[in-house]
């Protein structure tokens, strides 16, 4: 773990020590909401669920998840004797964070109990309304069950480098991570020689200058003639290399500069094995400089048709803009070539993402309080993930520091009991 977010742990943890580290959010701006929620806990039937009781009359109910997608399951007593499950209606109704509602109708059974058709989804976290009918005797019960669920204020979440965006659709890239070489551009480098042999008498340039097409480099004193002459570059461009020194002599053919153009350059990257089969020419490669992080957009523009002999790899090749002057030939760079990219419906960054029990969860907020959102997931990239179902467009997930907001939710002992 690196030293940001242990300091961005700690800073949440003191900024919520100094709001009193009470549990009351409507007073300090930062509550855990357990099961129970400010109240004790609420006693047990026999078969596990909630007693709710009124006038003599007992509902006892619990959402059903063994063998079974979860689903409100009831039991109904009169002065603690069981009665029919024909003796009364039950209807839960949830409001989820957002003002989500649903209605859940439980209908009787063979087993004496009564049991709902629809499913609870997760995360089962919401206020819950029961109405019942028993005997004729119109009775109703509210209470709150929260789990996966947490509030932080507005000042202690920016404070904290929290951050949300909503979930909106994107694309996921197939993507391939290679390694490259940048080198001039093959016809864009020029080797320089004096015309006829015989001593330098004057230099015009270092290694480093840049130098305009026809401007002198140096003056030769030619052997033939006995008078001076100079020597001039063909192109615009930088000096690479000077081989000559003033009083030393030009020998016939040898290169006295080499000056090269590298207002762009090639960046031949390496591929290995059965990737060189989809990557083909035309598709959209970003280039990283090792030195500093720096980023570049091209275009793939040719796959060679050798084998490089000592790598065994395949080189594809792009163009690379350098009108700065940064991107040096002979450095290695790293670079992330897009084969395809997919259209998805709803998209979240891979950051944001957390585990939760057995889930692959993020967290949405709603005003101030943040909740547990399982997700089931398609297809990724680098950088975004492919939502399938769980959110739905428009809603407020934490993209950054989402594991504070993970930490928080498992300080509060928020329990999935019901």
């Amino acid at each position: 773990m690196t030293l940001r977010p242990l300091i961005g742990a700690l800073a949440l943890s003191l900024l919520l020590v100094a709001c009193g580290g009470k549990d009351d959010h409507a007073e300090d701006g930062h509550g855990h909401e357990g099961e129970e929620h400010g109240a004790e806990e609420a006693a047990r039937g026999e078969h596990g669920g909630r007693l709710l009781v009124q006038d003599g009359v007992t509902v006892e109910l619990a959402i059903a998840e063994t063998g079974t997608p979860p689903t409100y399951q009831a039991w109904l007593y009169r002065e603690g004797k069981p009665l029919p499950a024909t003796a009364g209606t039950v209807d839960v109704r949830l409001v989820r964070l957002g003002n989500v509602r649903e209605t859940h109708t439980l209908v009787p059974q063979a087993d004496g109990s009564l049991l709902a058709k629809s499913v609870v989804g997760e995360p089962h976290s919401f206020d819950v309304e029961v109405v019942a009918t028993v005997e004729g005797k119109p009775l109703r019960w509210t209470y709150d069950s929260y789990e996966g669920r947490t509030t932080i204020a507005a000042k202690i979440a920016q404070d904290s480098g929290i951050r949300v965006a909503p979930a909106q659709a994107g694309v996921i890239a197939d993507e391939h991570e290679v390694q490259g070489l940048l080198t001039p551009v093959e016809g864009r480098v020029a080797n320089i020689a004096a015309r006829f042999p015989g001593p330098i008498r004057r230099l015009a340039v270092n290694v480093g200058d840049r130098v305009q097409a026809g401007q002198a480099l140096a003056t030769v004193e030619s052997n033939l003639s006995l008078t001076t002459y100079t020597v001039t570059t063909p192109i615009s461009g930088v000096v690479l290399a000077r081989n000559a020194t003033v009083g030393g002599v030009a020998g016939e053919g040898a290169t006295l500069f080499e000056v090269a153009d590298l207002s762009s350059l090639w960046v031949d990257l390496h591929i290995f094995g059965a990737d060189a089969q989809h990557i083909v020419p035309g598709v959209p490669v970003t280039v990283t400089r090792l030195s500093d992080g720096a980023t570049a957009q091209t275009t793939l523009e040719r796959v060679l048709p050798g084998t490089a002999t000592a790598s065994q790899s395949t080189v594809a090749r792009a163009t690379l803009a350098n009108a700065d002057g940064l991107w040096r030939p002979g450095s290695a760079v790293k670079a992330r070539i897009t084969v395809e990219q997919q259209p998805a419906a709803l998209v979240v960054p891979v950051a944001a993402l957390q585990t939760f029990r057995d889930w692959d969860v993020v967290f949405v907020r709603v005003g101030d309080t943040y909740e547990v959102r399982p997700v089931e997931l398609g297809k990724r990239d680098a950088e975004r993930v492919e939502v399938l179902s769980g959110l739905k467009a428009g809603d407020q997930v934490v993209v950054e520091q989402s594991y504070l907001v993970k930490a928080d939710i498992e300080k509060s002992g928020a329990s999935h009991d019901h």
